[in-house]
């Protein structure tokens, strides 16, 4: 009995560990955002603004069209986006993250299909909260 037991936990632990294996850990998921910054880095300097759009999270993109009472693709290209430069560090915490550049910070979410921009443009304030050209409402 106390075999049978014991071979019991011995699946669940395993199978608890998976179950949390699957999840991506705090590694893969900086990974994750940091490659969606850089990808987004890459839109921004070759003008794409359909990509550039298809990269904003869904409030960030109505929001810009909001703002600039026109298409994502028409106001985005209107916008003044600085290039961040080279990253510098990724934090994450659960699916929000942070992603400071040599000159700029963007914010991420993680969605269904991968990481989103939610704000770009983004510089610090002393004791206030980031000013940022884009953001969602």
């Amino acid at each position: 009995m106390r075999k049978s037991r014991w071979i019991g936990t011995l699946i669940f632990l395993s199978t608890f560990g998976l179950v949390l294996g699957g999840c991506g850990g705090a590694g893969e998921r900086a990974s994750g955002a940091s490659a969606a910054a850089t990808g987004f880095e890459r839109l921004l300097r070759s003008d794409d603004t359909k990509g550039l759009c298809e990269a904003l999270a869904p409030e960030t993109r109505s929001e810009v069209e909001e703002s600039e009472k026109a298409s994502c693709e028409k106001a985005i290209a209107a916008l003044e986006i600085p290039l961040g430069g080279e990253t510098r560090r990724t934090d994450v915490h659960g699916r929000q993250a942070r992603v400071v550049l040599e000159s700029d910070t963007l914010f991420l979410s993680r969605f269904a299909d991968g990481w989103k921009v939610v704000a770009a443009g983004c510089t610090p304030r002393a004791g206030q909260p980031y000013q940022c050209e884009i953001k969602g409402g």
